[in-house]
């Protein structure tokens, strides 16, 4: 086993010719950072803090399989800073994760905290693994080994993960069972996106996918766009797709056309997504779906339809393809699916983008309010979750649309651009330690 803790430096990203799904969407983050970095004249010492990471752990750890074997696998965690509060961010298992990936989405987190204004740093952290060779043993044994990895870094006051792609409540259980046992009490703050019956928030499985249905209802709203009616289309299906399309449909919507990692269902007249979830469950995939047409991604991203809502990986809509775009809003509920080379392209044809550190951020919200209820011993309904949630959402969505329309900039400028400043004000008030 090696464990080590990598300073932070100013990482530019290697040349795109040899760059990793990671390392584009370190690209794409760095892109982004520097644009609003550029539009509010950051200071550069500024600037140079806030562009590296503050704290990045790599971790090779055995597991054993069922079959005997030994497997090492590898882990990161990334804290991108802390200038706001303890860091805050997911855990994903996926055979892609890597270092840049993890930085990438930490930086988005410190941005998507900040917008949203909640009390946390970014971070995120993942382990290169495919859960799906897993059996639940295995899962398990996987979880407990790398949170023993990560205890020295994590708690409440520190570092609160939450689940991501490939976990889920049980991980998260998982996590705050390995933690309490090793210091003899019950910490259930040290994750969120626990189950509720030890310390989880009502709300938190859906809560990534409300605030993209407030975001989309909000984006109706300003543009004149009757929501009731409306074609959806939705790439991904896993937790944040899936929410997106039910509470979508429940708002009235049309969801015409959905797809996953193993294909994708179309019908004009509306899909059920109650129906694909349990077709989901007993197949593995929504494709191939009862009264339904094939469909493939690129094909449901040249629907014409009022919201496209990317739910799935980074870097799905690029210069190749912006161009096919027909939607009249485009919905970010996954973390970087639009590389920076699209945006003027989509803005030219207008589509309006509802930029993901915005349109995914329900689920931080939540993990904010959960985190704050296991402090308190106090917990709260739905509805009043739900309520807080779609008052953060809306007072941010007002914020970004206000200031694009007074700068004449993207929405997606103008959210970084929020999100910075306010991570930058946190910095020079704190100042630099000696």
């Amino acid at each position: 086993m090696t464990q080590s803790v990598q300073p932070a430096t100013d990482r530019r990203p290697p040349p795109v010719a040899s760059a990793s799904a990671g390392a584009a969407a370190l690209s794409a983050a760095m892109t982004q950072f520097d644009a609003a970095a550029d539009h509010i004249q950051l200071d550069p010492g500024l600037r140079a803090v806030l562009r590296a990471a503050q704290r990045e752990l790599t971790v090779n750890f055995p597991v054993k399989r069922d079959d005997g074997t030994t497997q090492v696998l590898t882990g990161y965690r990334v804290q991108h800073n802390l200038a706001r509060g303890p860091a805050k961010g997911g855990l994903r298992f996926h055979p892609a994760t890597d270092l840049d990936e993890v930085r990438a989405l930490a930086m988005w987190m410190t941005w998507k905290c900040a917008l949203v204004n909640v009390p946390f740093g970014g971070a995120k952290g993942g382990v290169t693994v495919d859960p799906r060779s897993l059996s639940e043993r295995e899962k398990e044994s996987v979880t407990r080994r790398f949170a023993t990895e990560l205890e020295w870094l994590i708690g409440p006051e520190k570092d609160i993960p939450a689940p991501d792609m490939g976990t889920n409540a049980q991980t998260m259980a998982w996590i705050m069972d390995t933690v309490s046992m090793h210091r003899g009490y019950s910490v259930p703050g040290v994750v969120t996106g626990k189950p509720v019956a030890i310390g989880g928030s009502l709300g938190r499985a859906d809560a990534t996918g409300q605030g993209v249905v407030y975001n989309v209802e909000e984006a109706c709203r300003r543009l004149g766009v009757e929501l009731r009616g409306a074609r959806i289309a939705v790439q991904g299906f896993g937790n944040v797709g899936e929410a997106s399309a039910r509470l979508l449909h429940q708002a009235g919507a049309k969801i015409v056309a959905v797809t996953d990692v193993s294909g994708g269902v179309t019908d004009e007249r509306g899909l059920d997504p109650v129906m694909l979830r349990r077709y989901l469950e007993e197949t593995g995939s929504v494709a191939g779906a009862p009264g339904t047409r094939p469909i493939d991604n690129e094909q449901l991203f040249a629907l014409d339809v009022e919201v496209l809502v990317l739910a799935a990986l980074e870097n799905q809509i690029g210069a190749d393809n912006a161009e096919r775009v027909r939607a009249r809003i485009l919905a970010e509920g996954a973390n970087g699916p639009v590389d920076p080379a699209a945006d003027p392209i989509l803005r030219r044809n207008g589509v309006n983008v509802i930029p993901d550190i915005l349109c995914n951020a329900g689920g931080v919200v939540v993990s904010y309010f959960e985190w704050v209820q296991n402090r308190e011993a106090r917990f709260w309904s739905l509805d009043e979750i739900n309520s807080r949630l779609h008052e953060i959402i809306v007072e941010a969505a007002g914020t970004v649309w206000q200031r694009a329309e007074s700068d004449g900039i993207p929405s997606r400028l103008a959210a970084h651009a929020i999100a910075v400043e306010r991570v930058a004000e946190a910095t020079r008030l704190r100042g630099l330690y000696p």
